[in-house]
């Protein structure tokens, strides 16, 4: 599943290419048709980026509600688009580029109390301005649920998922397994602000970058896929090179270092 980074990113570039322009919309597959005959010949405002969330606000105030899931997929097109590949869900069409989404989680309407609704449901993300760390200290504070399965949940921190987590953990030399509430305030302000940077690496490069620039003699845009992270199905820790942990945490694999991370 795609984390914040991506998500932000596309927030990024549909803003470019489609914000302000009137956009035809429709939904080849027929499973969105409704809703796009009601957006089709509206102006799109604003794209925004809450976690792994999109919200389109068009013209006539409706809202787009997107969220990828595991097989969701945008694909791009310069304008006039090919036929249709596959089951796409909605396609927009502007005078320039035309974006198709397959297989998206969901894919609906919302209304403004719907959006709030939605909205709240979800915790801080680091990479908005308007973000309240203090919110998830408190509630971190209040945990003792590890540390590795509080930073999987999207109520509590928006937008880092199962790769994300093991780097900041692994960077910062704090076990998975802690509870949240054993976190010093030093630890959980150096947490937060870890995750803001590499979510905003991520953004600037559309990938997950973990490694220090000092730490390669590359540059980060040209790192392979292995060479970007540190611990994230590593077998041996790059500091200490003892046999990486992996287990169950959060219904999803961790990996962290025991000799590392107290």
């Amino acid at each position: 599943m795609p984390e914040g980074h991506t998500v932000h990113r596309l927030a990024i570039d549909h803003t470019k290419w489609l914000a302000g322009k009137r956009l035809r919309v429709s939904s080849p597959q027929g499973r969105f048709e409704v809703g796009a005959q009601l957006l089709s010949g509206k102006s799109l405002k604003t794209v925004e980026a809450l976690g792994k969330h999109l919200y389109y606000t068009f013209s006539s105030e409706l809202v787009l509600h997107v969220h990828l899931g595991l097989y969701g997929k945008f694909r791009l097109y310069e304008s006039p688009p090919p036929e249709p590949r596959g089951a796409v869900r909605i396609r927009f069409v502007g005078k320039t580029h035309t974006l198709d989404l397959n297989g998206p989680n969901q894919c609906e309407i919302l209304s403004s109390k719907q959006v709030r609704d939605s909205r709240s449901k979800l915790g801080e993300d680091p990479l908005r301005s308007d973000a309240d760390p203090e919110r998830v200290w408190a509630r971190m504070q209040r945990s003792k649920q590890p540390v590795g399965q509080l930073l999987l949940d999207q109520s509590v921190v928006a937008g880092i998922g199962n790769i994300y987590r093991a780097e900041i953990l692994f960077l910062l030399k704090i076990h998975p397994s802690r509870p949240s509430c054993s976190l010093t305030r030093n630890e959980f302000d150096d947490l937060w602000e870890t995750s803001l940077r590499l979510l905003a690496v991520g953004v600037k490069y559309n990938r997950i970058i973990t490694v220090d620039r000092d730490e390669t003699d590359k540059p980060l845009s040209q790192l392979s896929s292995d060479e970007r992270l540190l611990i994230y199905k590593k077998e041996r820790c790059p500091r200490c090179q003892s046999t990486t942990e992996t287990w169950l945490l959060g219904n999803r694999q961790m990996f962290a270092c025991s000799v590392c991370q107290v």
